[in-house]
């Protein structure tokens, strides 16, 4: 291989052997190549008086490459190993053989000097951590095999790019697509420019604007170039002149860029002309091409460059003849003056390059969170802490299509833990979470906002949002909603989620899709699951401190760090994603450990309730306490066995729900023809299971079983019984429960009242 047909290295001396260097690394990749069977030493190089970097050439032989190939590798290729003084950055190779091929996998380097090998797929960091000599050449064998071969890059690989990554960027709306698909009949793009950032690099962002909207921006108009379909190649450096950028287009089958570019400088300024002194301080033009993997294949990608002039339109068709201008006023020139006008000093204006990004779409986000399905169209009732970073991550991921109900404002006091900021103080928590919602996603989706109690029955907003909700989830941290969803069959399905006071622990509880088991009967079998399970215990403790976030009586808020909210959040946001998937209702728990973050997770496994209505009251009890106090007479058989029911009153839904019932005291006195309860611990248990579930569990009656082949049917002594119970009852004028078990699981559930 002659001089001739081998680039030069300016610039460098040479270096006698290993003495001459410098470079720790240089060293010892002498010493490798020394030992490389397939890598013989041509000559050391370094720069006079420059301790940055020492350059190794060798020939490289590799077995690998076949000998004919379309890539144009040779067997043997001649290398420029320059090692760097910096041990952060990765020694770079280049190919001297001037007929070197340009392919895929290059990096960019300025014309007239070599190729540069692109080794790794990784970071410097990341090789760096496994890097040898030794592996480092077979690396290089590797690239030109596997270059020679077309294997090189994968087969699932995305093509690549035409050039590459710049520090200015121009963000396009996420359904650019869509708006040139449709022509822009009613619409104006502008462009946008940030401050410029401190590692330098703008971002320029691409805006839709109606052309009726009075603000839309004037003068800073995108040109857009659209280019014939090529196949992906290697990356290079971009044009740096428009007159480069021209015989760019011109080499890939387009039209002149000059046209174009008159084109859209005179629709820009329009019949009337415009004064010189509101051009825009720059223009972009933005160019598309497709990318295919092969030639003639189909695109596998759209690929966007933008290029930036730091000029206005206006000046920009001063130069090319587009634009003449009397006492500071721009007018589109003559159609036929165009050619006399123009000179090749437009060629030589320098542009620079801009990345094209797309602003986030609903599919993005779900493609970037993993999440495959585009969720239901639902309602969140209530927009506080929880509520709204919820409908936040939701928001982040693509999931769903959301309106949220929520009466309240925002307060200086929510800024703790509501994503909030102090402008939205005195704006509705329904209307901030919306305008967080556009703020991300920039009008893909909407969020509709609805000031407004969720259990106004009159709002006919609320109650449309409600019914055509596929899944409404309940954060409003209170009962009264979920009770009255509840009664309401035209509603969705409901999950209801909450934090407990401590903020420790959360709640799910999700409905059957068909809605055949609801909220009260989740509620009923949770608060029985407190009683019950040793992580009841503080559940539910309200001893946490509190302060006055208002004068009102009512304006009092528990004492908890944002920190818990976001993390439980998260862990809801997830867990509700996935229930709606599935058909069976759910109730499920997660306890955090504070001082360790590890949390428990509780299940209780939901059963379906029974009803019983009695005259204005209606009895509920699930199939769970059934199974308990069969199981309870069943133990005791043949002797009756009784004790305390506990329950919860809902007076303006008409309820009585039957939560749990107790074993017979020890100190009962049972036979196989009748049962005496006791009282040792009664007291105790019944005080306790109040405590576990914030007091709204209560004693509400009694129940006992009849012996073996005796019915449910209640005997005299049952009535007389119930009518004493009644009396301690009147009180507080409440009816008393009697709940007896018979045979074959029977039940007999009589309602007594002192009259």
């Amino acid at each position: 291989m002659s001089e001739e047909d081998l680039f030069p290295l300016p610039e460098t001396e040479a270096v006698d052997d290993e003495s001459g260097l410098r470079i720790a690394r240089a060293k010892q990749l002498l010493r490798a190549i020394g030992r490389f069977r397939d890598a013989t030493l041509v000559k050391l190089c370094r720069i006079p008086d420059s301790p940055d970097c020492e350059t190794l050439i060798v020939d490289l032989r590799c077995h690998d490459v076949p000998e004919i190939n379309s890539a144009g590798i040779e067997f043997c290729e001649r290398l420029a190993i320059r090692v760097p003084a910096d041990p952060e950055r990765l020694p770079d190779v280049r190919a001297l053989r001037r007929a070197f091929p340009v392919v895929i996998h290059q990096n960019a380097t300025l014309p007239g000097t070599p190729p540069s090998l692109c080794l790794y797929y990784e970071t410097a960091a990341s090789a760096l951590r496994t890097w040898t000599p030794e592996s480092f050449l077979r690396r290089i064998q590797f690239w030109l095999a596997g270059t020679a071969r077309g294997t090189l890059h994968a087969a699932d690989q995305p093509v690549e790019s035409l050039f590459f990554s710049s520090r200015d960027e121009l963000v396009l709306p996420w359904n650019f697509e869509q708006l040139i698909k449709d022509g822009l009949h009613r619409q104006r793009l502008g462009v946008e420019r940030s401050s410029e950032r401190p590692g330098g690099g703008s971002t320029y962002v691409l805006r839709a604007w109606s052309v009726d909207h009075a603000a839309h921006p004037a003068g800073v108009s995108p040109i857009l170039v659209d280019l014939p379909a090529i196949r992906h190649a290697n990356i290079r450096f971009d044009p740096p002149t428009l007159g480069e950028l021209d015989d760019l287009f011109r080499s890939r089958g387009s039209d002149e860029l000059l046209p174009l570019l008159q084109s859209a400088i005179l629709k820009s300024v329009g019949a009337g002309g415009a004064q010189l002194s509101a051009d825009a301080p720059f223009t972009v033009v933005l160019m598309t091409v497709p990318i295919a993997r092969a030639e003639e294949g189909p695109a596998e990608r759209i690929f966007r460059r933008a290029y930036l002039l730091n000029r206005g339109l206006f000046r920009l068709g001063q130069a090319t003849g587009a634009l003449n201008t009397v006492d500071g006023k721009v007018w589109p020139a003559p159609t036929g003056t165009f050619l006399a006008n123009t000179t090749a000093a437009w060629r030589d204006l320098e542009i620079g390059p801009g990345e094209v990004l797309t602003a986030i779409s609903p599919d993005a986000a779900r493609y970037q969170s993993g999440v495959p399905e585009s969720g239901p169209t639902g309602a969140v009732v209530g927009a506080g802490s929880l509520g709204a970073t919820m409908l936040e991550l939701w928001t982040r991921m693509g999931w769903g299509q959301w309106a949220t109900i929520d009466a309240d404002h925002v307060r200086p006091h929510n800024l703790v833990r509501h994503p909030a900021r102090a402008a939205d103080i005195g704006i509705s928590k329904a209307e901030v979470v919306a305008g967080h919602h556009q703020a991300i996603m920039q009008g893909a989706g909407k969020v509709q906002a609805i000031v407004a109690d969720a259990c106004d029955a009159t709002d006919p907003t609320v109650i449309q949002a409600l019914v055509v909700s596929e899944l409404i989830v309940d954060a409003s941290a209170a009962l009264e909603y979920p009770r009255y969803a509840s009664t309401e069959d035209r509603f969705g399905r409901h999950v209801s989620t909450f934090l407990t006071p401590s903020a420790r622990s959360s709640v799910l509880m999700i409905e059957s899709r068909d809605r055949s088991m609801r909220l009260r009967a989740l509620e009923a079998q949770y608060y029985r699951a407190l009683i019950n399970e040793p992580w009841g215990a503080d559940h539910l403790n309200s001893d946490q401190p509190r302060f006055w976030s208002g004068a009102g009586c009512r304006d009092i808020s528990m004492i908890q760090p944002y920190a818990a909210t976001a993390q439980h959040a998260a862990s809801l946001a997830e867990q509700v994603r996935l229930f709606h998937l599935r058909d069976p209702a759910a109730i499920r728990v997660w306890s955090r450990d504070r001082e360790t973050g590890a949390i428990a997770v509780h299940d209780v496994e939901p059963r379906a309730e029974h009803a019983f209505p009695m005259d204005d009251l209606v009895v509920f009890i699930d199939e769970g306490l059934h199974d308990k106090l069969i199981g309870l007479r069943s133990a005791h058989l043949p002797n009756e066995t009784g004790g305390v029911l506990l329950g919860l009153f809902d007076l303006r839904r008409g309820w009585l729900i039957i939560v749990d019932a107790l074993p017979a005291p020890p100190d009962s006195r049972a036979s196989r023809t009748g049962f005496e309860r006791g009282v040792d611990g009664t007291m105790a248990s019944v005080t306790e299971a109040g405590r576990r579930t914030a007091d709204n569990v209560r004693y509400i009656g009694e129940w006992h079983s009849h012996p073996q082949g005796h019915s449910a049917a209640p005997s005299a002594d049952d009535y007389l019984q119930g009518s004493e119970l009644a009396l301690g009852m009147a009180d507080e004028g409440l009816p008393v429960i009697q709940l007896i078990v018979g045979r074959e699981g029977q039940l007999s559930v009589i309602k007594i009242e002192a009259r």
